[in-house]
């Protein structure tokens, strides 16, 4: 092992990878494992170690385990926990909702530590209350901080408030506390507070309002951020004010802000969203011209505003393309497409798009996959229904119950008894823990339909040869109602000497009778004979 090569030793560093990376494995007992072996080396350790794995116990939700790394900092680091180690515990805490755990931690921070509330810590209470909606006790925190001389609010104390407010829509209270702020404390605000009016006046829709915002904090000498002109755009957007939203675009350009995809996925959604995809390609071609990266999100919009405007063969062509050139498209993407092909009843094009599908690796939305399967045995497709459904099948899809039954009942009909019972194979291998007795009520309709295969069988092949039987005998009577017509008492017996094994007779009415030695005949009647004697029949 490299500990036992002669001048080697761990560092900190070493400790910080290992633990990082069996924290992120779950390997739980070995980072206590690790954490022992730590008691007992000399190198120096320091407390980020136990920050990061504070995080991944919570990640993980295993509260309990924050905090036992949080006591184990000073046994190991041989350090008091600073106040950024405090912080980040009780923040963890409290955004996992473990109020009680923050409060027996603050308890026990008090008397062993002797801590006193200061203003990252009442930042972390006001947060939380805020969060919650308890905006009196958030003041209440709030108060206590300006009476100690160690805890006065600042411009995160009041950012934290407005945002509550807002999120409320309590937007009158909101702007007080920001003229409170201003005006009294003497705290003046960034583009993050900014941020969160234009914000709260956008949610409530009041998007004019947002953008005297956004003129005042430039006349402020705050210049406005990408988060600030992307807060307006997406409120234009939502109240389909193309215009202003446009104008806003070309503001941020003018000001060397460089437009994100959101930005533009924003500007994209609305032009879908009102029938103006020619203009939504055009901003996509805009944002490859100016290097900004499409993502999926941004292809979904586009897809779904073609299949809206009933262009499905450029939704088509996308699907098609995209991947090869480098760009990833989610099961979002075809769920999309194969949805409105179904919607439309082009179950042609659906079949070609889920074989496509399947390829790549995605299965489509379940309730669409029952209803397309079952589409397609009704239309008389089942041939495809069968195929797509092993695909499905194979990559963990679990149709319905009904649909099962359906198919079975689809292939039987077609007298397609061998895919029916692989079918139900499928069932029985891959549904079994699902549908209990469903196996045995199929292969009960199976046999019933094999059984009714075979009395039609028989049935008609019985009934074929009694017509069979039945023309014979009418051809029959008929070839001897001929011959007693036309051959006389003083005719027959010259002819009959006259008759070889092989004679041939001729009859006006096109009949044609062969006569061999055993006195068996061969008759040919004309195709439009039906079998009765009637006034149309000449027979000489």
């Amino acid at each position: 092992m490299v500990s036992e090569q002669k001048g080697f030793n761990h560092n900190n560093a070493t400790y910080a990878t290992i633990l990082n990376k069996l924290a992120q494995s779950k390997k739980f007992k070995a980072v206590d494992a690790v954490l022992y072996q730590m008691k007992y080396d000399t190198c120096k350790f320091h407390e980020g170690i136990f920050l990061n794995l504070m995080k991944h116990f919570s990640k993980f939700s295993m509260h309990e385990r924050v905090l036992e790394m949080f006591h184990a900092i000073q046994p190991i680091v041989r350090e008091k926990p600073s106040l950024k180690c405090i912080s980040t515990c009780l923040n963890l805490l409290i955004e996992a909702n473990q109020v009680d755990m923050a409060q027996q931690f603050l308890m026990h921070l008090k008397k062993s530590l002797n801590l006193k509330l200061n203003t990252c810590i009442a930042n972390i209470l006001v947060k939380h209350y805020c969060k919650n909606g308890d905006h009196e006790s958030a003041f209440e925190v709030v108060k206590k901080m300006k009476k100690s001389k160690l805890s006065y609010p600042n411009l995160i104390t009041y950012s934290t408030l407005i945002d509550g407010l807002c999120q409320s829509g309590k937007l009158t209270e909101a702007m007080d506390m920001f003229e409170e702020m201003i005006s009294k404390e003497q705290i003046l605000p960034d583009v993050l507070t900014y941020n969160i009016l234009m914000k709260g006046f956008c949610r409530a829709g009041k998007v004019d309002r947002a953008r005297k915002i956004l003129d005042f904090m430039k006349s402020k000498g705050c210049n406005p951020n990408i988060y600030n002109y992307s807060t307006l755009i997406n409120g234009f957007c939502k109240e389909v004010r193309l215009k202003e939203a446009q104008e806003l675009l070309d503001e941020m350009k003018s000001f060397g802000i460089k437009p994100d995809t959101v930005v533009y996925t924003t500007l994209i959604d609305c032009h879908c969203r009102t029938g103006r995809v020619d203009e939504a390609m055009e901003l996509l071609k805009e944002m490859k011209e100016r290097r900004c990266k499409a993502d999926t999100v941004t292809f979904n919009v586009i897809l779904g505003g073609l299949c809206r405007e009933c262009r499905i063969e450029d939704a088509l062509k996308m699907l098609d393309e995209l991947p090869y050139e480098g760009i990833y498209l989610n099961k979002g993407s075809y769920r999309i497409v194969l949805n409105s092909l179904y919607q439309k009843g082009d179950l042609n094009k659906a079949k070609e798009l889920l074989r496509l599908m399947m390829g790549r690796g995605f299965v489509p939305h379940y309730a669409t996959s029952n209803e397309l399967l079952v589409s397609l045995c009704e239309a008389g497709m089942t041939d495809d229904a069968t195929m797509a459904l092993f695909g499905l099948v194979e990559m963990g899809f679990k149709p319905l119950l009904d649909s099962w039954a359906f198919f079975v009942e689809s292939i039987c009909r077609e007298r397609k008894l061998l895919p029916a019972f692989e079918l139900l194979d499928e069932l029985v291998l891959h549904q079994e823990s699902i549908f209990k007795e469903s196996p045995k009520r199929m292969l009960s309709k199976i046999l019933d339909w094999e059984d009714k295969s075979k009395k039609n069988k028989a049935v008609k092949k019985k009934q074929k040869l009694e017509e069979k039987q039945k023309v014979m005998k009418k051809r029959f009577w008929r070839l001897s109602a001929i011959l007693r017509s036309t051959m006389t008492t003083s005719f027959f017996p010259k002819a009959v000497s006259n008759f070889d094994d092989d004679c041939d007779v001729d009859f006006d009415d096109g009949c044609d009778v062969g006569f061999d030695g055993d006195n068996h005949y061969d008759n040919y009647y004309d195709d439009d004979y039906d079998g009765d004697f009637d006034d149309d029949d000449n027979y000489g």
